[in-house]
């Protein structure tokens, strides 16, 4: 059996369906940024099978290590930014987000 390119896109919309399904019902912070996550690596999977099927170079892959870089250095930021909602409320809903005031 060859797995071809719409072998790749089913996976790429199950993981961004996922990743949509987590952000849409999840209350925690954290878990809301793995769906993120998710949602950022379906479409680099879809970016990378994409360029590889359709004009068979590395093009893909290269803006796919870029994404991953840019999703590394945005996990840091959300992290950072989690903690401090941590430090401030003592929990992590992103309900408590939307009731703090300045």
């Amino acid at each position: 059996m060859i797995i071809g390119l719409n072998h790749f896109q089913v996976v790429s919309a199950l993981l961004f369906g996922l990743g949509l399904l987590t952000i849409i019902t999840r209350r925690n912070a954290v878990a809301v940024l793995m769906g993120v996550e998710l949602v950022l690596n379906a479409g680099l999977v879809n970016l990378v099978a994409i360029s590889r099927y359709q004009t068979g170079g590395l093009d893909g892959q290269i803006f796919a290590l870029f994404g991953v870089v840019l999703a590394a250095a945005e996990a840091v930021v959300a992290l950072a930014i989690v903690l401090q909602l941590f430090r401030a409320r003592r929990s992590v809903d992103t309900i408590d987000v939307t009731d703090m005031r300045g």
